[in-house]
């Protein structure tokens, strides 16, 4: 039988037994006055009964049309073929083209450092950065060296470092090295025979990936990498133009050296670099942010220095070296574990900013599902016309507030991965995850352009005539 037949035959099987129900109770009620309502003007065997369907298909072909028209595009040349986008809605699949594409996925790569980070260390997770000393202070003085130990905290900043940002973190949001150096002093300090010694060993010394392209650098896209990293390794407290430190423990030693001073300590050395020695005593600690609150930093704003921290944190303890390339190993394991499609990933760093970088636009979304839109990683991505790198985007469109997705860009690269929620007050049906991936535009604009079309329909979604317009009518 063909399948558009079996339909019709089961809704005519339903109206027979309908119609011998009706009989008997006529046959049963025979003689007595009846008080019959109008019928229907819709027909009993009208497509309007099948409202709720009907609605749903409706919304599904729109959608569809919506989807596959932002592909036709002129401006987006090759990359009308070089792209993937899925679509879902809980576990059923809406959309999809070229989902298995291994393409540059640019900084949604920061999406699977962010699910390794949290599977494996736990949204509660904190860095402690520890001051060590030779001996413990005696009547405020320290004989010896003070010791700063860098734990890999990616967010360890001075105040005005922070506020000169366009998007400044909130206090919660960042760790103060200004209360590091109150700690100090709290616990009895006010002189120090040596100097403030950076130890920056729990992590390998490569600063950079080596085949990142150097205007990174030179633009500041990304510091110096080093587990002890103040102001994102950069000597001006001014973003805008960020320099790179040539040493960045040199650079963490000497930041608190100078608040230890303008709190009225004495430190008789210059600010240096070196390993803790065994022994040395604890003098005071700090503790990170929740890792769920620095995730969400390196979603909401891209940041090319946490992710590659958190990479190198992963390869310290899971992956037997404090490297990049430890870390990136882990992502991958982690990736497996989860039985999510692990053979479209290859990568060399853990931001996304390298052109090697390989992921489907399957596997993102797979990402996105197992974190599920109630998730930390689902609470970190920025928010359309609110926050972190969307903040300027579908603003005044019906995406703004309701699609929440991480963005990637790199030269003809595009990308955009995350939840959109439905209309309407309480629980309503689930939020749509989706992926899309773009390379080879001619133009950076065409990429983001497809995001914003893509975003806008799936924000529509579903669109169509309401389930009671299809109805029956009296």
């Amino acid at each position: 039988m063909r399948r558009w037949l079996l339909p019709a035959v089961l809704l005519f099987i339903g109206l027979g037994s309908a119609v011998g129900v009706a009989r008997a109770q006529s046959q049963q009620t025979a003689g007595k006055a009846l008080t019959l309502a109008a019928p229907p003007k819709t027909p009993v065997l009208s497509a309007r009964r099948a409202a709720p369907l009907l609605a749903q298909t409706t919304a599904r072909v729109r959608l569809d049309g919506a989807l596959a028209a932002a592909f036709t595009d002129p401006a987006l040349g090759p990359g009308r073929d070089s792209s993937c986008l899925v679509v879902s809605q809980g576990d059923q699949a809406l959309f999809t083209r070229g989902a298995d594409q291994r393409l540059i996925p640019a900084s949604n790569m920061k999406l699977l450092t962010a699910l390794a980070a949290l599977q494996r260390l736990g949204p509660d997770f904190r860095f402690v950065t520890e001051v060590r000393a030779d001996h413990a202070p005696a009547n405020g003085v320290v004989d010896g060296n003070l010791y700063l130990v860098g734990s890999g905290d990616p967010l360890i900043q001075t105040a005005d470092y922070n506020a000169r940002f366009e998007r400044p973190l909130p206090d919660g949001g960042y760790t103060h090295l200004e209360a590091l150096a109150a700690a100090v002093v709290a616990a009895g300090v006010h002189r120090v025979t040596g100097a403030v010694v950076g130890d920056e060993s729990r992590y390998d010394g490569q600063r950079y990936v080596p085949s990142w392209k150097t205007t990174y650098i030179a633009d500041g896209e990304v510091g110096p990498l080093s587990a002890l990293d103040v102001n994102d390794g950069f000597v001006t407290a001014n973003p805008a133009r960020a320099v790179p430190a040539p040493s960045p423990a040199v650079l963490a030693s000497g930041s608190l050296n100078a608040l230890l001073e303008k709190s009225g300590n004495e430190v008789a050395g210059e600010p240096t670099q070196g390993p803790t020695p065994p022994g040395a005593v604890l003098v005071a600690s700090l503790p990170s942010p929740p890792l769920g609150t620095i995730v969400a930093e390196m979603l909401r704003e891209s940041d090319n220095q946490t992710a590659e921290l958190l990479v190198k944190e992963l390869g310290r303890r899971f992956g037997g070296a404090g490297t990049t390339a430890a870390g990136v190993g882990v992502v991958r394991q982690t990736v497996a574990q989860l039985d999510l499609p692990v053979g479209a990933l290859s990568g060399v760093d853990g931001s996304g900013l390298d052109r090697s970088d390989r992921a489907s636009c399957s596997l993102l979304a797979a990402v996105l599902q197992k974190a599920g839109p109630d998730s930390p990683l689902a609470a970190g991505l920025p928010v359309a016309a609110t926050s972190g790198t969307l903040t300027k985007r579908f603003v005044g469109s019906p995406a703004a507030g309701r699609l929440a997705a991480k963005t990637g860009s790199l030269d003809h690269v595009s990308a955009l991965s995350g939840f959109v929620r439905a209309t309407g007050p309480g629980s309503g049906p689930p939020p749509l995850a989706f992926s899309l991936i773009v390379n080879n535009t001619p133009t950076d604009a065409a990429g983001v352009a497809l995001g914003d079309r893509v975003g806008i329909a799936l924000a529509g979604y579903p669109s169509g005539p309401a389930a009671a317009a299809l109805g029956p009518q009296r």
